[in-house]
């Protein structure tokens, strides 16, 4: 076989190679893609908006995101741990009547505690506290982000365009409340948002004795509406 014969198979090998690795780089940034979509949810998108629609740059956030804090384990919480978070929670609904931004700092600290004693880092470091959360409890952890926002925001017209108003409270309060559903059950539950929107329809007054039913009292007439 000529000299001129074996380079060209060479040639021709090598390109082969470079095809094959090219397609599989496209395919496994493809499936990352696809499984990030999957695994942030609503999170995924807040991401791409963030990013001004730059899909590529979203993406890399939320891989190191994974990097980051996907081997944390949740650690479950001990029946009487769980009776205390959710008597607090309770007690922060019904609060809410009489005085929604103090229900609603309630919440927030109330979150921030809870998600610590689960194995996320500490409540003092919100950022990273979040970042974890998003990570493991992507479709609620909105919900916090709201109930903290609210919650730092001044209240009436002490910062430019006021602050939260009592019916964005009450919003951002409920939304919390999925969050909190899922740090406060056992470790892998996740309710779904129809089961949670039949219970805000049936709004018991009183707690019923079930973990995960929770007591929401308030509704528009809160003091400040």
């Amino acid at each position: 076989m000529s000299t001129g014969v074996i380079i060209l198979i060479v040639i021709a090998a090598v390109a082969v190679v470079l095809g094959v690795a090219v397609l599989a780089l496209r395919t496994r940034g493809a499936q990352g893609g696809r499984g990030l979509k999957r695994r942030f949810g609503p999170e995924y998108e807040r991401a791409v908006a963030r990013h001004d629609g730059d899909v590529k740059a979203a993406e890399r956030e939320l891989a190191q995101l994974v990097e980051r804090h996907g081997g944390l384990r949740e650690r479950p919480l001990e029946p009487t741990e769980a009776e205390r978070f959710e008597a607090r929670w309770a007690a922060a609904q019904e609060h809410f009547v009489e005085s929604p931004k103090e229900a609603v700092d309630e919440a927030d600290r109330l979150l921030a505690e809870l998600a610590q004693a689960r194995g996320f880092p500490d409540g003092a470091q919100y950022e990273e506290q979040l970042a974890a959360l998003a990570v493991h409890h992507a479709d609620h952890v909105q919900g916090y982000r709201h109930v903290h926002h609210v919650s730092h925001a001044r209240v009436g017209g002490e910062r430019e365009g006021g602050g939260a108003g009592t019916e964005e409270m009450r919003e951002a309060l409920i939304e919390a409340r999925a969050l909190f559903e899922d740090l406060a059950g056992p470790v892998g539950r996740r309710a779904s948002h129809e089961s949670r929107r039949d219970t805000d329809r049936q709004a018991p007054a009183r707690s019923n004795g079930h973990r995960g039913h929770l007591p929401w009292t308030f509704t528009r007439h809160a003091k400040g509406s």
